[in-house]
């Protein structure tokens, strides 16, 4: 199957946006530089019933957490809560690059939602993003009465590498005696630092994220090989029994879709109840870029769906 017209006109526009990454031209400063530098459509933001921005505490000795919270239009008394972690290969991105994707989740899943503004790399270097990753969610469980949210159904959500520290976090409560999380919602996580799965070959360039990309992250993220053995920085290879249940969504087009397929196999091998949806036709980080587009629409209605009816 080849892209759509439409697709390859949002691809081809996406890339002439994006800067060069893995070409060693830039570095991650001029990388954010330029995407800066972009003049951003004027778009009204979609109607929640309210947004709060905090500082929460960060990891012993780190600076705060900084955090968007959402509340949506319609919502039962005391909701659930998503702490969702954003993409941008643990290099780019931040609240607002995502602020139009939380606003959509709130509202469709009937969930507070709590973005994450991490640390990044290069300047912070893992395991950094990982601990601020956990600070916020040991935050949120803390604070979630007072938030106006129900501790008992509280979830994970991350795309692309947010993808990776929403798994991450939720490995670091199992493993750190909490919080409690029911559901991890995984869309094309990044998770394999060997970068060498068929579909990094297949959909190596042409379709916005490059095999190049992704491989630049990796490297702006670890400070070494050894990091790859750590299940903080590679969920691949940890123990994943007592995981909650995850929803994984992956693109046909894009260089992570072998991996987040595998990670989901891994789940259901450990005896973690997951579904794992790929989107024929789809690029990497369509579920939060192309709104206008009727399969981002379709992926999005699923995984929020998914949301709440776990929750």
């Amino acid at each position: 199957m080849s892209l759509s017209p439409e697709w390859r006109a949002f691809a081809d526009a996406a890339t002439a946006a994006f800067p060069a990454l893995g070409t060693e031209v830039l570095d991650a400063a001029e990388a954010r530089a330029f995407l800066a530098a972009r003049r951003a459509p004027a778009v009204e933001p979609i109607p929640v019933a309210g947004v709060e921005e905090w500082l929460v505490p960060g990891p012993v000795g780190a600076p705060e957490v900084p955090v968007r919270l959402y509340r949506p239009l319609a919502a039962e008394p005391n909701p659930p809560i998503v702490v969702f972690y954003h993409g941008g290969g643990f290099v780019l991105c931040g609240l607002d690059s995502h602020d139009r994707f939380c606003r959509t989740m709130a509202n469709e899943a009937g969930v507070i939602v709590v973005s994450a503004d991490y640390r990044l790399a290069p300047d912070a270097r893992f395991p950094a993003a990982a601990q601020d990753a956990y600070a916020a969610l040991s935050w949120v469980a803390d604070h979630a009465e007072s938030l106006g949210g129900d501790p008992a159904r509280l979830a994970v959500a991350g795309d692309s590498a947010g993808g990776n520290l929403a798994t991450v976090a939720a490995l670091q409560a199992r493993d750190n005696g909490g919080p409690d999380i029911a559901f991890q919602l995984l869309l094309y996580p990044m998770l394999d630092p060997a970068c060498d799965s068929g579909s990094y070959t297949e959909n190596a360039e042409g379709y916005f994220t490059t095999a190049a990309h992704l491989r630049w992250y990796w490297r702006q993220y670890l400070n070494s090989d050894t990091d790859r053995a750590d299940p903080r920085a590679n969920p691949m290879i940890a123990d994943l029994t007592g995981l909650p249940p995850a929803y994984i969504a992956t693109a046909e087009f894009d260089p992570l879709r072998d991996e987040g397929e595998a990670y989901g196999r891994r789940l259901r091998d450990a005896g973690v109840n997951t579904e794992v949806h790929r989107w024929n036709g789809a690029i990497h980080g369509f579920m939060s870029m192309a709104f206008h587009l009727r399969e981002t629409q379709r992926a999005n209605t699923s995984a929020f769906t998914a949301l709440r009816k776990a929750l």
